[in-house]
């Protein structure tokens, strides 16, 4: 796989998702009637699972301060641009790395797990560069790093000129992983829209607000 056919998927990919993220910016609203036969106890139930979703979502992605959402794009894109020439590598020669990393720890299947990590860097680098779906992007990389980490302690102790590379890379993904991609990314835009038409179409809380029904425009009688 040359850097050249990379390029192009990694042209692909943002096209695509650029397109995508169009597409569900302008999507029509939710309409209001769906909620009309929701009985008011599972309503409000759901409406506060709903405002839990809505908090946990807008801490993790929606996160305020510019200088804080540069500093992670600065992050995100540090660790995606410089992981995509190890899965290359991986992929270029898989049975060389399978012999010289999966075998030693001894692991089933050494030329598939090989490929595995090669496919979860490159996949998991361009979806922390995107900033879409980052959580898996970040997922993966921690992943095939802490297993780096283990074959080279493993092999070599605890030696720090072995271990300082893969610890960056393992630190930066775990740090993106819990901390989440920043305001600018594809999921801020896609979390900010949909967290906007699930409040457009939230069901008024019972007694406030409620529309009044022939009922209750009737006059009272004595």
């Amino acid at each position: 796989m040359t850097t050249t056919l990379l390029l192009e998927i990694f042209a692909g990919f943002f096209t695509a998702f650029i397109a995508l993220w169009m597409l569900a910016l302008n999507r029509p609203a939710a309409s209001a009637a769906a909620f009309i036969n929701v009985e008011e106890s599972a309503a409000a139930a759901d409406s506060a699972m709903a405002s839990r979703l809505r908090q946990a979502l807008s801490s993790y992605v929606l996160r305020e301060g510019r200088l804080a959402n540069t500093g992670l794009l600065i992050l995100r894109l540090a660790i995606g641009a410089m992981m995509i020439h190890h899965g290359q590598d991986k992929l270029a020669d898989p049975q060389a790395f399978a012999t010289n990393y999966v075998v030693p720890l001894h692991l089933p299947f050494p030329l598939f797990l090989a490929q595995v990590a090669g496919y979860s860097e490159i996949l998991g680098s361009w979806l922390l560069i995107l900033g879409l779906l980052s959580p898996l992007g970040a997922l993966a990389l921690t992943g095939t790093m802490g297993v780096a980490a283990y074959h080279h302690i493993l092999t070599s102790g605890l030696n720090i000129y072995v271990l300082e590379l893969v610890v960056l890379y393992l630190g930066g993904s775990l740090a993106l992983l819990l901390v989440g991609p920043g305001r600018y990314s594809f999921d801020a835009g896609i979390v900010e829209g949909l967290l906007a038409d699930s409040s457009a179409s939230e069901p008024m809380a019972s007694g406030t607000g409620a529309t009044p029904t022939a009922y209750d425009l009737l006059p009272e009688v004595g």
